[in-house]
């Protein structure tokens, strides 16, 4: 009749904001900016770049390590609802792997300051690779209700850069 005896259920409680973190020591650039059409143009999603000064890469954001793709080139993080990519150059895919060592593993709980990869820039330059660390939201059409990158210029790794608004 009253239900004061009645369990309550435990109700997941979801962030409604995510905090955006440097992956790496150099320049933040705009995705627009970026050396590729696909990124640039957003075609998989809003986010931001980094010009590595080195190859030390960590975490954009606060959550967990949702997808590693064989080639290490890129990672996938989940923040609440917030799907989030890291691309770690610009055609680095046809590598294979060599230039990039993981240092997580998939599920594994990631802050601001956990480093996620070393990157051989050297090896990227080499083999001609643009080595910019471009981070993409790929379902924001669907979660993001805002975006504000609050820096520019130059950004020291786990930097706080800026945040998301959830829907």
């Amino acid at each position: 009749m009253f239900n004061f005896f009645k369990k309550k259920e435990a109700t997941e409680i979801k962030p409604s904001q995510v905090t955006l973190y440097a992956v790496a020591d150099g320049q933040i650039i705009n995705i627009e900016e970026v050396n590729d059409l696909v990124f640039a143009q957003k075609m998989m999603g809003d986010g931001y770049a980094i010009i590595p000064d080195n190859g030390s890469i960590s975490a954009p954001v606060s959550g967990q390590v949702t997808n590693i793709f064989p080639t290490k080139h890129a990672v996938g993080f989940k923040a609440g609802e917030l799907e989030v990519l890291l691309h770690m150059g610009i055609d680095t895919v046809s590598l294979n792997g060599e230039p990039f060592t993981s240092l997580v593993d998939e599920g594994q709980t990631v802050q601001a300051d956990t480093q996620v990869s070393q990157v051989d820039l050297d090896q990227l330059a080499a083999q001609e690779k643009d080595s910019a660390m471009i981070v993409i939201f790929t379902n924001g059409n669907e979660v993001v209700e805002s975006m504000n990158i609050t820096a520019s210029g130059n950004v020291t790794k786990g930097q706080e850069i800026g945040t998301i608004v959830l829907k």
